[in-house]
This record gives C-alpha cells, sequence and structure tokens, in this order.
C-alpha cells in the first residue's frame, strides 16, 4: 500500500487515490488542482503534492458556485 499526504494541504493519497483532508472523502485530483493546488503561491506550489497540479480543468470554485445557484432556482 502506497500512502502520502501533501504538505501543503493536508489532502491524502492511499494508492494513488485522492480522499480529502478533514472529510477523507474520495476525490478527483484535478478538482483539487482546481480548488487549491493552482491557487497557492510558488513557494508552496513546488511542495504540491497532487500529480495533477498546473493542470486546468476539474470542478473549481465558479463552477461549484453554479452548481448550488441552480439548486437554488430550484427550490
Amino acid at each position: 500500500m502506497n500512502c502520502k499526504t501533501c504538505p501543503v494541504c493536508g489532502a491524502n493519497w492511499i494508492d494513488d487515490q485522492l480522499y480529502w483532508s478533514g472529510t477523507n472523502k474520495r476525490g478527483k485530483n484535478v478538482d483539487l488542482a482546481a480548488l487549491v493546488c493552482n491557487t497557492i503561491s510558488e513557494d508552496k506550489f513546488v511542495t504540491c503534492a497532487n500529480p495533477c497540479k498546473g493542470q486546468e480543468g476539474g470542478v473549481g470554485w465558479a463552477e461549484r458556485l453554479k452548481i448550488l445557484e441552480q439548486g437554488l432556482d430550484g427550490m
């Protein structure tokens, strides 16, 4: 079993599967990159453990806001 933890955000990977810090729910590396890794300062970016850091895509903050707004419109 291969385990690693990001020293920047605390996210965990077990056998290359991302688990969010705090909730320990499964996640996608590209979503973590959109939400956290691609928004951090250059010095922390270097030590980030996410293999998808720097990649475009994923569900970021703008997409999450749209999802929330759509849910409110449906109420």
